[in-house]
């Protein structure tokens, strides 16, 4: 996995008020984590955070005043409306070491022309380097039928990359389509639910 280059900028000022600054000057408030150091409050510029986050487990490199890390993004969090950035929180990380990180679950190919496609998850926790994050796991249903589970543990994953999810959990699964009323019977039944309704309403009458 590359690297993605990001320019940080030591930070001083804490509070909502010192964020709010932050970003006005379109730049995101972050906190750099990990290895035992006293976490370390950054400004990163905006743009290119919000390019980079679009990679799943990317790879930060921060290089700036006094700092040059590698670092794996562990929490996002964004304008609920707008959807920019508003804060990073970044753990240190060091070529080689292993990680447990969230990775994409794909499909490829189509299931049985009767059954269909119910996945369930769409990404998996596995353990890996730092620097060989996968960038997802592909799984190949074509032809696949009715009944068919895939677990867990039936996924191939990449070398050097472990499975941490429970290995009898559920990635996916082929059911059956619903079976939907014929159109003649579809006609009935709503010819005998006027047919009610008419006679309702003519009882209702005579009563009064």
């Amino acid at each position: 996995m590359s690297e993605v280059r990001i320019a940080a900028e030591p930070r001083t000022e804490f509070g909502k008020g010192a964020a709010r600054k932050i970003r006005r000057a379109s730049k995101v408030p972050a906190v750099l984590y990990g290895h035992g150091i006293d976490p370390k409050h950054l400004t990163l510029p905006g743009h290119e955070v919000l390019l980079a986050l679009r990679t799943a487990n990317v790879l930060i490199r921060l290089q700036g005043d006094g700092v040059d890390e590698l670092a794996l993004p562990k929490g996002v969090q964004r304008d609920p409306i707008k959807g920019f950035v508003e804060h990073v929180d970044l753990l240190l990380v060091k070529s080689g070491e292993k990680v447990t990180v969230e990775i994409p679950v794909t499909t490829v190919g189509d299931v049985n022309s009767e059954g269909l496609l119910d996945q369930q998850l769409v990404s998996i926790a596995v353990e890996a380097e730092a620097t060989h994050i996968p960038t997802g796991v592909e799984v190949d249903v074509e032809g696949l039928v009715i009944g068919t589970v895939v677990t867990a543990a039936d996924l191939k994953l990449p070398k050097g990359t472990t499975l941490i999810a429970d290995s009898e959990t559920v990635v996916l699964q082929v059911i059956a389509k619903p079976v939907e009323a014929p159109a003649e019977e579809e006609g009935l039944a709503g010819e005998a639910a006027e047919a009610a309704e008419v006679a309702g309403a003519e009882e209702a009458a005579s009563a009064e």
